[in-house]
């Protein structure tokens, strides 16, 4: 048993009150006032002091490319030409140019990620004729260096497309064989221009592996309207609820309200889950999304990569983001986003509906006894401060025990 001592937790005042916390086998086993909120802490091994800290739940980064990043490498131009099919070949030529095997620079941008805050990371990897699985292995080999302290999926993502490109469709198999968790998709009618072929592959194999779906679709209005109601189709018909996962979905932020609501409720009835990057043109109806008790995670896509030079791997950054892209002012619309960056993703990851409860409240994703004791301490007034001034000092919690403090790792934990 370990005690906690002198925290605040989730704090919404910058008065909120002190409590001390127990954790036990690795989950909040109780919460209480603080007993003396004043003093410190030097007796007894296993009291950590939370020296009047606020205490938020982890982070997930729930749509991230960790084959393609560049964090901590020479910086490079961008030089894509703004197309979707010029950024995919842009990376093509130039991703056996960077510094670092797959693995190691994968290995690096997971460190930045636990750093800041993050105990889950769902990577897509690119599978395509050009590199076959090189990138898949790199990153599953990376991710497995950190299972002790990282709750992790990998998709195997068709990045170039999957008609497009022949043998695509076998090294998604194989890939869902060596590990992979999930298999991915990338705008079926727009891109690849054949979407039952597309779907036909992506839904096939998931039903041969037992795996799930994570399909990028990037693709808006009408267009958009067709992939998602053609998703929500095949996900009911072979009873994948709850294994299904949309990213981006720009359709959400592309239509009329009244088509918007109409998918969202398609969305519900299938058990279907979304991630959003948090971009400026492409917004998702967060509240309408929250009624419907939709799953929606927060991810950083690529980070300083061959797409673009944005992202740093500070996932408490990305959630200033997406408060930021929606124009949120009020503090319950901003502690929203927070909630998405951290239980939301765990229930993407999970495959499983928010029921509707307070973060604080919620003993399976949340802050509540019961609850995986996976958490970060602050200095900062209020939940909404914390996102607004991001402090970089920040310790990190995966079951109760610290895995980095202050920007690094701590020595042991991979």
């Amino acid at each position: 048993m370990t005690t906690l001592r002198n925290v605040r937790l989730f704090p919404r005042t910058a008065d909120a009150e002190a409590v001390d916390v127990e954790i036990d086998n690795g989950r909040f086993a109780s919460f209480r006032a603080a007993e003396n909120p004043t003093r410190d802490v030097t007796d007894g091994v296993d009291d950590i002091d939370g020296a009047g800290r606020a205490l938020l739940p982890s982070l997930g980064d729930v749509h991230a490319h960790l084959d393609s990043n560049r964090l901590g490498q020479t910086f490079r131009p961008h030089t894509a030409d703004g197309t979707l099919h010029g950024f995919i070949m842009n990376d093509r030529e130039n991703w056996r140019g960077g510094e670092r095997s797959v693995r190691d620079q994968a290995n690096y941008a997971i460190a930045e990620i636990i750093a800041s805050g993050g105990t889950r990371i769902r990577s897509h990897t690119q599978i395509d004729a050009d590199c076959t699985l090189e990138r898949f292995v790199g990153v599953r080999d990376a991710l497995a260096d950190h299972a002790g302290v990282l709750d992790s999926q990998i998709v195997a993502f068709p990045q170039a497309g999957i008609v497009a490109e022949k043998g695509v469709r076998d090294l998604l198999d194989a890939a869902l064989s060596e590990g992979a968790d999930l298999v991915g998709g990338l705008d079926p009618l727009l891109y690849d221009r054949d979407p039952v072929a597309h779907l036909d592959v992506v839904f096939g194999l998931a039903e041969k592996h037992g795996k799930g779906v994570d399909i990028h679709l990037h693709e808006r209005g009408s267009a958009g309207v067709f992939t998602v109601e053609e998703i929500a189709r095949r996900t009911r018909t072979l009873g994948l609820q709850g294994q299904v996962t949309i990213s981006h979905a720009f359709a959400l932020s592309s239509n009329p309200d009244s088509e918007v609501e109409r998918l969202v409720e398609l969305l519900t009835e299938a058990g279907i889950s979304l991630t959003t990057v948090a971009p400026q043109n492409g917004v998702l109806p967060q509240r309408s999304l929250r009624e419907h008790r939709v799953a929606l995670g927060l991810g950083e896509d690529g980070q300083r990569d061959y797409w673009s030079p944005y992202g740093d791997g500070d996932l408490l950054r990305r959630t200033w983001q997406l408060a930021f892209t929606n124009g949120h002012r009020r503090d319950e619309d901003i502690e929203a986003c927070l909630d998405i960056a951290s239980r939301g993703g765990a229930q993407v990851m999970a495959g499983a509906r928010p029921q509707g409860t307070a973060l604080v409240d919620d003993a399976v994703f949340g802050l509540a006894t019961g609850a995986p004791a996976d958490f970060m301490l602050l200095e900062a007034d209020t939940v909404t401060s914390a996102i607004m001034d991001c402090p970089a000092d920040r310790d990190v919690y995966k079951g109760g025990h610290l895995v980095a403090t202050g920007g690094r790792l701590v020595d042991g934990e991979r």
